[in-house]
């Protein structure tokens, strides 16, 4: 406990202190929301990738999809960095930076409005937002229990309560600035846990060679129902099918999630991008690729899943290690993570129902860059306080809807958004109705699949293969979308080419 106690204390004390020296840089919009779109290489890539990967995917995700697909899992991790590091980098991030610059975008409901020439899909993409991104803020929470129990004699109400005003004062003081900052100190931190968990845990188990033998005695069964060994050490794992839906909801979500794409707006240069598509991707190859890598190595464990449950299996692990220390890195990680991914989602909606939904209903009364700033700031107390309070009512109180809600986000999101902005960016044919149409499928497919999870519905065929998880049918909205998009652009109105042309100028500067 003690470790502990002084690793977090240093690491708030410094977290705190980013956001007092970013504070006299946060006086205006464009910096409180974007940095002054003035941010390193370095430092984006490491928001992108701290931003990415919260307490989420070490503690649940890795340990759930590490029992079931063994060491297959890993690629998970190297689909995370190539599909959803490298490629979104290369292509999205220098159009990205370079369209929302010229036409003055802040926010990704703002790009939709002004590309499409339509206040009404800013406001439909603000109310998307507002929905479905604070419960996958607080699905950020999941996982801190079971691990802060390992050190700590404390209610989970109060880890909830610590992390999430902490976060608060440094995001309050400083914004974008002093989260960018932060999440470069918390990318530290998560590559030396990482590195140190997953060394320490072949050790225990007699190095890599001896614990891949251990693992591939253990009987898996395989998705056609036959029952194997050494299924889960075998290249894509028992059940490949799974594996590659998680693979597209975890790679290509990151695609369309607001708080991932503002990094690219935020960036000091276009010529930046190559050096932080490079940086990103590392990074995620080493912390997704070592966090499934390392829940691959589960079932060597004495866990009952059926009772206590996924979360249980990585803190399992920790505990077998006896370490103090491992522990306690292994705390400041996911804290870490959580906290960067936490920062950045509340940037996301504050500034968004400020700049998209306040500010446009304020027209006769011009509010000043200062107002719009403090009514920000005040949002993001307001979403912190109502992620927080949705994560300790769902622990308390075990509401299976909060569950599921949290569940479907990131597919509503990335469902809604990734087909209509990828396409904006590239294709002047693009129209409004296939933006509509693409909300409207995404958000709608998600919807149905929180009322069957939420009912206990059972669907067969290709419906119950589809609604049968929250990954699949989210899978299936994003990839439909980009069926959707053109489809319907095609089939409607082309967009006046005299708006476009001084929309699309820029990329031939």
């Amino acid at each position: 406990m003690t470790v502990t106690i002084i690793f977090i204390a240093v690491y708030f004390a410094v977290s705190i202190g980013i956001g007092i020296y970013s504070r006299k840089a946060a006086v205006n919009v464009d910096n409180f929301v974007l940095g002054g779109r003035n941010i390193g290489p370095w430092i984006s890539a490491f928001a992108y990738g701290t931003t990415y990967f919260s307490a989420v995917i070490f503690v649940g995700y890795a340990g759930q999809f590490g029992w079931n697909f063994g060491l297959s899992a890993t690629w998970i991790g190297i689909g995370n960095a190539i599909i959803g590091s490298l490629l979104p980098w290369i292509i999205l991030g220098r159009r990205t930076r370079i369209m929302t610059q010229h036409i003055g975008s802040r926010t990704m409901p703002d790009f939709f409005g002004i590309r499409y020439d339509s206040p009404a899909l800013r406001i439909a993409a603000s109310i998307i937002v507002f929905i479905f991104l604070i419960p996958y803020t607080a699905s950020l929470y999941n996982g801190l229990s079971s691990l802060f129990a390992l050190a700590f004699d404390i209610e989970y109400y109060w880890v909830i309560i610590i992390m999430a005003a902490l976060t608060g004062i440094y995001v309050v003081l400083g914004g974008y600035l002093s989260a960018a900052i932060n999440n470069a100190v918390q990318a530290v931190v998560m590559l030396v846990g990482i590195f140190a968990v997953v060394l320490a845990v072949l050790s225990a188990n007699g190095g890599l060679s001896e614990a891949v033998a251990a693992l591939s005695a253990k009987t898996a069964e395989l998705d056609s129902g036959e029952t194997i060994k050494s299924a889960y050490t075998s290249l894509f794992g028992p059940q490949p099918l799974s594996l590659l839906t998680v693979i597209i909801l975890t790679s290509f979500g990151t695609w369309g999630l607001p708080q991932m794409v503002s990094k690219f707006y935020s960036i000091k240069s276009e010529d930046m991008i190559r050096k932080g598509a490079i940086i990103s991707t590392v990074f995620a190859i080493i912390i997704a690729g070592g966090c499934y890598f390392l829940g691959g190595f589960g079932r060597l464990y004495d866990i009952n899943v059926a009772e206590v449950g996924f979360d249980a299996i990585i803190p399992t692990i920790l505990l077998s290690l006896k370490s103090n220390t491992i522990i306690a890195l292994v705390i400041l990680l996911v804290l870490a993570a959580s906290m960067s991914t936490l920062a950045s989602l509340v940037l996301a909606s504050s500034s968004t129902i400020t700049l998209d939904m306040i500010v446009p209903l304020k027209k006769k009364k011009q509010l000043t860059e200062g107002s719009k700033v403090t009514i920000m700031r005040l949002f993001i107390v307001f979403f912190i306080i109502v992620s927080a309070a949705l994560a300790i009512v769902k622990d308390m109180f075990g509401f299976t809807f909060i569950a599921q809600m949290m569940g479907v986000s990131w597919g509503a999101l990335a469902g809604a958004f990734l087909a209509p902005f990828m396409y904006g960016l590239y294709w002047r044919r693009t129209t409004k109705a296939a933006v509509w149409a693409n909300f409207i499928f995404g958000v709608g497919v998600m919807t149905a699949q929180l009322i069957i999870s939420a009912t206990g519905t059972k669907l067969d065929g290709i419906l119950g293969f589809i609604f049968s998880s929250s990954i699949r049918s989210g899978s299936f909205a994003m990839l439909g979308g980009l069926i959707i998009v053109p489809l319907v652009s095609l089939l409607t109105k082309a967009p006046d080419k005299e708006k476009l042309d001084p929309i699309f100028s820029c990329y031939a500067k």
